[in-house]
């Protein structure tokens, strides 16, 4: 049990310490207990004034220290004051109004300057006022010029909510036109700086500048309407005029005291005299009804006769602010050469109908006289194969008989040349039936092996006789085509490379790709210069001017060429003068599809384009360009519907409810429209058919499109011979 409380002060218990160590001496000195009482008490005593000199010595260090911490305290305190003396000062020489609120939104201190501008709550700008309270006096002052429709409360409201923002920067006007700009920013502990700053001669100086760009903006603009060619008036939202040059008058024929500013839209359109007509587009009610109606305006153009020879163009545009401008073009000169054009366009359609329909009449003569041709050729080899076999068999036998060796070897040239004569009638008859249409193809499954491996044994010998080397890579793939024309196109091929080749060797292979069996015919020939590689397929041409009538007269080719072209197999030719050449024929294999851009066998068609009964569907927003590609493919015998753009041909479409066997588009329809989505909406509902999309854009990117669309890209001007071969592809497919 201790004898003082510890909870005491200091002094105190030093002070209960004295006394009890008082009280114990005297009792040890005056008291009657025996001496080991006594000693034992003083023992006491004397433990206890070592402690009270203890505690006392602690309470002088305490009492020291506790004066040292007032003094410091007291150091501090002046600092401290000093300090806030110095911000004070500092804030006080800030040209700006300067006042903090702490995070409680109180205000903690501001400047004489802060609110000056607003002389009657100068008064309120104490600390401790909360910020809401501050915002809701400055809104009532009177010297707040408040904007047009907002009330003080809801200037308070639209205060306190950009408050919330951390860093704020705004203007406020204030009374005899001055203005004050405000900003805000937030203090690390969560508190506000606002800075008011007084910005009217910055105000009142931008602007004068704005005035004066203004000013000569204006001057500017004025300039530019006096140059311009055409009138020019701009109205506002109330239609008055506010701009104008001199030219819109004259052209308009209004007087100059009318051409006022402020003078109304509805008033000059009054002064239009009775000689102004609307002849194209807008009338005079439906053009005023536009300017009195509300919000945005759509743009119009439309078209007045004046004086019944003066035609002027009128295209109106509403702007952002409500109101319009207004420009008129004198267009007569081009509406009078349009009509000139007119007129001569439909001299010219004149003039191509008339020549369409003699080309017409020649081309059916040439037509007939083909065929009568074919005919008479086919007769003539008929009734001259029957003598000359006879011929044949009279020189054999004279050759049996005859034993004198001059007259042997003139007996063997009238027999080789009665060959030549019946091959060159051979050759002859068969074109005429492949251009004719009595040829009949008997189109199935054809072993290679059985064609190339009997052809190569028979003209080995003729190889040999020129000391040239015969090679068959041979084959066991089979193709689909007719067995006797494949035979003859191989025939051919062979017999050309060895007779124009003098050394070295002649090879006959077979490549699979992709789906086709290409044969390929090679030799170590002259070869063939590259201008001269498409004239080879013509009839009766050798480019060897040295060979004889008996090594043929140049038909070998053009058989090949036009057996190919009926079966549907996609002929090729390499060569390189000095090294030699291959001529390559694809071949559809048999039981497989065919690959894409490899055409397929086909019945015979028709001889041109005018049997087949053609309907091509032509769109072409130019009128000359759509004119010129209808005439070139009427005088091909096809039938054409034509339409300017995507629209048109649909609803020309629905009303003739016609399926168009192939169609050439333009890419660029206008409004928007492509070529290639009018396809995608014709073929979706009348289903794919052969299509040319035609365009002067050379990007690689409408090749590429065109060719995922599967539709052939023309580009202009147009290859006459590829939109021709389009239209037979399509013909084709019609039988």
């Amino acid at each position: 049990m201790s004898l003082v409380d510890p909870n005491d002060p200091l002094d105190r218990q030093n002070a209960k310490l004295i006394k009890i160590a008082e009280s114990l001496i005297k009792r040890v000195e005056y008291g009657g207990a025996p001496s080991g009482a006594a000693y034992e008490q003083f023992e006491r005593a004397a433990l206890l004034e070592k402690r009270v000199r203890e505690r006392t010595l602690e309470l002088e260090r305490t009492l020291n220290l506790l004066h040292e911490s007032n003094a410091q305290l007291a150091q501090a305190n002046q600092e401290t004051e000093a300090a806030r003396r110095n911000l004070a000062d500092a804030i006080e020489t800030v040209s700006e109004g300067f006042a903090l609120f702490d995070s409680a939104e109180l205000l903690v201190m501001c400047n004489s300057r802060f609110c000056r501008d607003f002389r009657d709550t100068v008064l309120d700008l104490r600390p401790g006022l909360p910020f809401a309270n501050y915002v809701g006096r400055v809104s009532r002052s009177r010297y707040l010029a408040l904007p047009d429709g907002l009330s003080p409360d809801a200037w308070a409201e639209k205060r306190m909510r950009r408050h919330e923002d951390r860093h704020v920067m705004f203007n406020v006007q204030l009374a005899h036109d001055r203005w004050l700009q405000v900003s805000e920013h937030r203090t690390a502990n969560g508190g506000t700086v606002v800075l008011q700053t007084d910005v009217t001669d910055i105000i009142r100086l931008e602007r004068q500048e704005r005035t004066k760009l203004r000013d000569k903006q204006t001057r500017m603009i004025r300039a530019t309407l006096d140059h311009l060619n055409q009138g020019v008036g701009i109205f506002d939202e109330k239609a008055r005029l506010v701009g104008w040059n001199d030219k819109i008058g004259t052209l308009l024929a209004l007087p100059a005291r009318r051409m006022q500013l402020g003078a109304s839209f509805f008033l000059l359109m009054e002064q239009l005299g009775e000689d102004i007509v609307f002849t194209r587009g807008l009338k005079r009610e439906a053009f005023a009804q536009w300017a009195r109606q509300d919000g945005p305006r759509p743009p119009v153009s439309f078209e007045i006769r004046r004086r019944g020879s003066m035609t002027l163009q009128i295209f109106a545009r509403g702007m952002p602010d409500g109101g319009f401008v207004i420009s008129v073009t004198d267009v007569t000169t081009e509406r009078e050469a349009a009509q000139k054009l007119h007129e001569l366009n439909e001299i010219l359609e004149q003039r191509v109908m008339e020549r369409t329909l003699e080309l017409e009449d020649a081309l059916s003569a040439a037509e007939r006289a083909n065929a009568s041709k074919s005919r008479f050729v086919a007769a003539a080899s008929h009734d001259l194969l029957q003598p000359l076999s006879a011929a044949k068999l009279y020189i054999a036998s004279l050759a049996d008989r005859c034993s004198d060796a001059h007259e042997s070897a003139v007996l063997a040239k009238t027999e080789s040349a009665l060959n030549s004569a019946e091959a060159i009638i051979d050759a002859l008859l068969d074109i005429s039936k492949l251009d004719g249409e009595g040829v009949n193809f008997d189109v199935g499954a054809v072993s290679l092996h059985d064609i190339l491996r009997p052809l190569v044994d028979e003209m080995e010998v003729l190889a040999q006789k020129k000391g040239l080397a015969l090679t068959l890579v041979d084959c066991s793939l089979s193709v689909e085509s007719d067995p006797a024309y494949l035979r003859r196109i191989v025939q051919n091929l062979l017999g050309n490379a060895i007779r124009y080749t003098e050394s070295g060797r002649v090879l006959v292979g077979v490549r699979r790709r992709a789906g086709t069996a290409r044969v390929e015919v090679w030799d170590t020939g002259p070869g063939i210069a590259e201008e001269d590689q498409n004239s080879i397929f013509e009839e009766f041409k050798r480019l060897d001017d040295t060979a004889s009538d008996n090594d043929g007269l140049g038909l070998g080719l053009a058989i090949v060429e036009r057996a190919c072209a009926r079966l549907g197999h996609p002929i090729g030719l390499w060569s390189q003068p000095g090294k030699g050449s291959c001529f390559m024929v694809n071949l559809p294999l048999a039981g497989q599809p065919v690959p894409r851009g490899v055409k397929a066998p086909r019945m015979p068609r028709p001889v041109s384009l005018s049997q087949a009964g053609m309907i091509t569907l032509l769109v072409e927003n130019d009128p000359q360009m759509r004119r010129a590609i209808t005439v070139l493919m009427e005088s091909w015998g096809v039938h054409v519907i034509e339409a300017e753009d995507a629209g048109s041909a649909l609803a020309l479409l629905d009303d003739l409810e016609i399926a168009p066997d192939a169609m050439v588009l333009d890419y660029q329809l206008g409004s928007g429209a492509s070529g290639l989505d009018l396809y995608r909406e014709i073929a979706a509902t009348l289903g794919p058919r052969p299509c040319a999309i035609i365009s002067a854009d050379r990007a690689p990117e409408l090749a590429e499109a065109c060719e995922e669309a599967g539709v052939t890209f023309l580009q202009k001007p147009i290859d006459r011979q590829r939109l021709s071969s389009l239209l037979e592809t399509a013909a084709s497919l019609m039988t």
